[in-house]
């Protein structure tokens, strides 16, 4: 499933807020967004901009950057749609109606390029090196969805036994052999080797070898001093691994195949939040449980990924059944 930062939902809920005569709740899907009381009815559509996601520089738009009675402003360079806490409730992205917005259309479309919306993307952590190839075609990138934009994720694993791994927050990472040469890759691009990020992990854990006539791509998160000021609070550039993917069959392996071969080759899994033998949670149990500290810090985690312990297909993805549960404190808390 495509993550659609712009799309056309249906308000599905209003509700009061405790003290507030102006504005009032808003939930659509699995979000919850603050509006003008009144701007909106049950049942309507509306456009939503998720979290994360960058609005045109459009006077549809402006309001959100611009100072009242203040000259025109060009939108700041990195302004995003952030978590806020209004008036004691929590608001996840952006509720405009239909006609503000400019477009036209039916429930469930994406219209994040209609209206020229793309995402927010972190500054690259420092010696990133430089590009070499694009990414191997091979190995699907890494982009867990947030559960909120799809609560019918929950039904597809209800019942199921299931695992919820820590989050770690630095940088995507994926390690694969290409015709007999090792390529270690960013989120979007394959890295020439030399004094960076990606080659010190490549090198540290002997990658080239571990790899060596296997079909299996390791992915992985690299933490630590430099990177993106290594809240998990390492005290060297490190890899946590949470996906094995065969590139010969097209498929991810399961966690316990994951932990085996890890333990195989000096490699360390992401950690376990917490597991169960039949998933039963809801998305409001996810978003609490996704909140913490990364061990040993006071650092606020950035939240969990939920899978079956034996990876199984989802028709709502088109793919592994994967998703992701964002700390609301760590939403709070985050800083560019």
């Amino acid at each position: 499933m495509h993550r659609a930062l712009a799309s056309i939902t249906r308000i599905t809920e209003l509700a009061p807020i405790a003290g507030a005569d102006r504005i009032e709740l808003a939930r659509v899907a699995g979000w919850q967004c603050v509006v003008k009381k009144g701007e909106f009815k049950v049942g309507e559509l509306a456009v939503y901009l998720e979290i994360d996601a960058v609005p045109p520089d459009r006077e549809a738009f402006a309001w959100l950057w611009q100072q009242k009675n203040q000259p025109p402003l060009a939108r700041p360079e990195k302004f995003r749609i952030r978590t806020l806490r209004l008036r004691g409730t929590l608001s996840q992205g952006l509720l405009l109606p239909l006609a503000q917005a400019g477009v036209t259309g039916n429930e469930g479309d994406d219209v994040t390029q209609q209206l020229g919306v793309s995402k927010y993307e972190p500054p690259a952590p420092s010696g990133m090196g430089d590009w070499r190839t694009p990414f191997p075609s091979l190995v699907p990138k890494t982009d867990e969805l947030r559960v909120q934009a799809a609560p019918q994720l929950l039904e597809e694993l209800k019942g199921q036994p299931f695992m919820a791994t820590v989050k770690m927050d630095g940088t995507s990472s994926t390690f694969v052999m290409v015709d007999g040469e090792l390529h270690a890759c960013g989120r979007n691009h394959s890295i020439a080797e030399g004094e960076n990020l990606y080659w010190y992990i490549a090198k540290k854990h002997r990658l080239a070898e571990v790899l060596a006539g296997s079909s299996l791509a390791i992915q992985g998160e690299i933490v630590g001093p430099g990177v993106q000021g290594n809240p998990v609070g390492a005290k060297d550039k490190s890899l946590f691994v949470f996906n094995l993917y065969d590139t010969r069959t097209g498929e991810h392996l399961g966690d316990p195949e994951l932990r085996k071969f890890c333990a195989q080759h000096g490699l360390t899994p992401v950690p376990i939040a917490f597991q169960g033998e039949r998933f039963d949670e809801t998305v409001d149990s996810l978003l609490q449980k996704a909140e913490g500290t990364y061990e040993g810090t006071t650092n606020q985690r950035e939240g969990i990924v939920i899978r079956p312990i034996a990876p199984l297909r989802s028709t709502v993805l088109g793919g592994r059944l994967s998703f992701k549960a964002i700390s609301n404190r760590y939403l709070l808390d985050e800083r560019d």
